[in-house]
């Protein structure tokens, strides 16, 4: 099995739980748009978190979701303020690409249902298809999984890899710059039900009206809601 061939989770630093047939709310931002201080604070617990989940998996398994929240909250704070690293994002060439990429991949890698584009990170909300309902842009990446209807789901992490490495040289070469653009790990989110799909969708389109771009979500130019 390869690094991106689809699993129940997956691991960059802590796991990612990837469900079956799951609707994602994604987060993935510009490299060096967090001060280093607050990113070493995150790694330092997270490798608290880490210890816990091979010492005591039961109670892992309560403090992870908070630990999560509290961390995309303390992230979410900084990145809408846009006070530290590139803002490449407001460039309108850039907003552009990046939305053209997440359309694309819409019916062929995921269903797409909602995106904020900011000026320093990306929200996004999708599920992944069965691969008998998509076309993969990286069919080496694909298992069948499902072993009750024989279902085959495309790799979270294929997908996210896709998407962040072309645009990622699509905007090096928009800015005539060479180098990382995205921040190496991405925020995901299993959607549990209708309630939190509401709540998520909400959040990502009001992200603009929070940080003082616009008066309201409709107003933003980079906002996208599947009718």
């Amino acid at each position: 099995m390869g690094s991106f061939d689809y699993k129940p989770s997956y691991r960059r630093n802590l796991p990612h739980i990837q469900p079956e047939g799951a609707t994602f709310f994604l987060t993935f931002r510009l490299a060096g748009s967090l001060p280093q201080s607050l990113d070493d604070q995150w790694k330092q617990e997270r490798e608290w978190l880490e210890h816990l989940r091979q010492s005591n998996p039961f109670h892992y398994d309560r403090v992870k979701l908070d630990f999560e929240r509290k961390w995309f909250a303390k992230f979410e704070s900084v990145l809408d303020g846009s006070t530290h690293g590139p803002v490449w994002l407001r460039d309108e060439r850039i907003a552009a690409q990046i939305a053209e990429s997440l359309r694309y991949r819409d019916g062929k890698v995921y269903r797409l249902d909602a995106f904020s584009i900011m000026a320093n990170h990306v929200h996004a909300v999708f599920k992944p298809p069965p691969v008998t309902q998509a076309v993969s842009l990286r069919p080496e990446n694909v298992k069948e999984t499902d072993q009750t209807c024989d279902l085959v789901y495309l790799s979270l992490a294929s997908i996210m890899q896709s998407l962040k490495g072309y645009t990622a040289f699509q905007c090096n070469r928009l800015l005539e710059r060479k180098g990382e653009l995205w921040a190496h790990e991405s925020y995901d989110h299993y959607i549990r039900d209708g309630e939190e799909w509401n709540r998520i969708v909400a959040y990502v389109l009001n992200n603009p009206v929070k940080a003082g771009y616009v008066s309201d979500w409709r107003e933003w130019k980079w906002n996208y809601r599947r009718e």
